[in-house]
């Protein structure tokens, strides 16, 4: 049942039931296979992120000195990013209540010392769609606030198997990942979390 975590802001607890959460990983398995995880870098000073990271879809997302960015190919590789799981594509279509699908599924890995600071997603042109969350693994500490730097935030639990969505009001809202609750799941042999991000890059074409 959805749960109003903000305006613009929707939380499914248990979205991917046991089987389901068992399936994706194995599918993403074969995804990092193809697309090895890599460590991004912040813009201009080339800091290493706390989280690894790796794509699928038509567009990945990428960040290094040359700033943040959508590309169609493997920074390190110079592979095309594998196709979409058919379940992610399911997920999009039954929660993000948009008519176009996907370009890109950006997945993190976080470590169970891993965290992400508040940020805003901008990088794509289509504010209109939705970002579609989607958790597997430990329990993260999320947290989500307004279209300002330093306003209100609230924080909540997301479990393996939860989806999240924000857009409307929420689109550009500062979030991040406080930190991952180490033990909490069974679900990946390493520990960690595992984050999908599904978005829409482009504008539809008139």
């Amino acid at each position: 049942m959805p749960l109003a975590v903000a305006p613009g802001v929707t939380h499914w607890p248990g979205y991917f039931d046991a089987g389901e959460q068992a399936a994706l990983v194995a599918e993403l398995r074969e995804v990092a296979r193809q697309a090895p995880f890599f460590t991004p870098r912040m813009p201009k000073t080339g800091k290493p992120f706390s989280v690894r990271m790796t794509n699928c879809g038509v567009l990945g997302w990428v960040s290094d000195e040359g700033g943040y960015r959508y590309q169609p190919n493997h920074p390190e590789t110079g592979e095309p990013w594998p196709a979409m799981p058919s379940r992610l594509l399911q997920a999009w279509e039954e929660l993000a209540g948009y008519p176009l699908p996907p370009q890109a599924c950006l997945i993190n890995f976080y470590e169970p010392t891993a965290k992400m600071g508040l940020h805003q997603d901008r990088d794509e042109e289509d504010f209109a769609a939705p970002v579609l969350s989607l958790s597997l693994g430990d329990t993260a500490l999320f947290r989500i606030g307004g279209t300002v730097r330093g306003g209100k935030t609230v924080s909540l639990k997301l479990a393996s198997g939860d989806a999240l969505a924000f857009g409307g009001a929420a689109r550009l809202a500062y979030h991040g990942i406080d930190r991952i609750l180490a033990g909490s799941s069974s679900l990946l042999p390493q520990a960690g979390r595992i984050n999908l991000t599904l978005r829409r890059v482009t504008k539809p074409r008139v």
